[in-house]
């Protein structure tokens, strides 16, 4: 049997769902599956999927998904390779899914995406640091060149300080019960 990955539209994966043949994979991290998913689906991180095997719960039909379907798609032979057999992978994904009106679960109280946050801070830093620069003194230009120099260095090494200095937020620590 061919392996392969098959793009299906947001209504016939719902369709394939609803009769049991098929269960939805979420490759985003943990941060954005707890913040909205595809109702249903499972959370199985890119970043930690095993290359050698899946574990799924059985043998039905595997959807593959993501935000917006561009991981999946730049992921295809890597997914097929852990999934062990013919997969799918929800066409435009989870913004699809939802533009579709097909349910999504969203837990407004867990915290935003943490690229979302490095985006936030970093381009804060970047306008005030120009802003500042034009009326104060150039030297706060500095405040934006370290930002984009930062932005630099994590994009080349993986190496995000900004994103590990957030992660020790309050807003960031997972709530003890």
């Amino acid at each position: 049997m061919t392996k392969t990955l098959n793009l299906l539209k947001p209504d016939e994966a719902a369709r394939r769902l609803a009769e049991g043949r098929a269960i939805l994979i979420d490759i985003r991290e943990p941060d954005e599956f707890a913040r909205r998913h595809a109702k249903g689906a499972l959370s199985r991180p890119l970043s930690s999927l095993d290359a050698k095997r899946l574990s799924l719960p059985d043998a039905r039909e595997v959807i593959f998904t993501c935000r917006s379907g561009m991981r999946t798609g730049a992921n295809g032979e890597r997914l097929m390779a852990a999934c062990g057999r013919s997969a799918h992978v929800l066409e435009g994904g989870l913004d699809a899914w939802n533009g579709a009106g097909l349910p999504i679960e969203v837990d407004r109280k867990a915290p935003l995406e943490m690229m979302r946050q490095v985006q936030i801070v970093a381009g804060s830093l970047v306008l005030i640091g120009v802003i500042l620069g034009l009326t104060v003194s150039p030297w706060f230009l500095g405040v934006a060149g370290f930002v984009g120099a930062g932005l630099t260095f994590a994009g080349i090494t993986g190496f995000c300080g900004m994103a590990r200095l957030l992660a020790l937020a309050r807003w960031n620590r997972p709530v003890s019960v």
